[in-house]
């Protein structure tokens, strides 16, 4: 795990996000890139280039300010700033660097208490492919002993889907309890479980309930694990949640970190 980016957002608690970030970076010798995004558009040529170098560098003293807060611990921290959308600036930095991981908050803003993840951070985790950690507002970094990781599929085309939760339990021994979720309408082809899921896993449940969420909360309270695993996909975790870019906190609430694993492409 080489290269993690954390979106900065308005929240006056930014440099907490930044923080987890920077300590589970420590952990995978990884280094950091602080992004924000801004947009600016004009006509004259000259005016609109002067214009871009000038909130760029606003920018860049922003995210100096933020970083300047935290506790390097020796971890590379470097600036990104990108002129445009949100998902366009992730798509390019992924594309030239290679983001292994992208740590965000629930909610970029406070504006909105009742949702659990709010517009920018719904759209980074359903627009992109790249693995996400949602990581609770205070939350305060700590090794995970324990990983509930749930799903109705176990069928994965591609093993490294599961590299960012493999290097997860190798660093940290964590223990690796498997859930699948059985919902109305599966199939046969579902219970199928990929082996490298069943490497690391420690122990497996099957469970049926009319959702997958549901099946998470039934299992969740009596287990209570450190860090909550999910899959991005069409059929799986997320399936109704995924239609717009909030989730409230009345649909979904983990108090927990949140690693999104993204098979879309599956």
């Amino acid at each position: 795990m080489k290269n993690i980016l954390v979106p900065i957002g308005t929240s006056p608690e930014a440099h907490e996000t930044l923080q987890y970030a920077v300590d589970f970076a420590s952990e995978f010798s990884s280094q950091v890139f602080v992004m924000e995004v801004f947009n600016v558009k004009g006509t004259g040529a000259g005016t609109l280039a002067n214009l871009q170098e000038k909130v760029a560098e606003s920018s860049k003293e922003r995210l100096l300010e933020i970083i300047n807060k935290v506790d390097a611990k020796k971890v590379d921290i470097k600036i990104a700033t990108y002129n445009g959308d949100l998902i366009d600036g992730l798509i390019s930095i992924d594309s030239e660097l290679g983001i292994d991981l992208i740590i965000i908050s629930p909610r970029s803003n406070d504006i909105k208490e009742e949702l659990y993840l709010g517009h920018t951070s719904g759209r980074v985790v359903k627009r992109t492919d790249i693995p996400t950690l949602i990581v609770p507002k205070g939350t305060v970094f700590k090794p995970f002993k324990s990983i509930l990781t749930a799903f109705k599929s176990g069928v994965l085309k591609r093993k490294r889907i599961l590299d960012p939760l493999v290097d997860i339990q190798k660093k940290f021994g964590s223990k690796v309890n498997l859930l699948m979720v059985k919902t109305p309408g599966y199939s046969d082809d579902d219970l199928k479980i990929n082996t490298a899921l069943m490497d690391i896993s420690s122990q497996l449940t099957l469970t049926e309930n009319s959702t997958t969420y549901l099946g998470v909360l039934e299992h969740f309270r009596s287990q209570h694990p450190d860090l909550l695993c999910v899959f991005r996909r069409k059929r799986g975790f997320f399936k109704n949640l995924w239609e717009k870019n909030t989730i409230l906190k009345s649909e979904f609430y983990a108090p927990v970190p949140v690693l999104v694993l993204s098979v879309k492409k599956d």
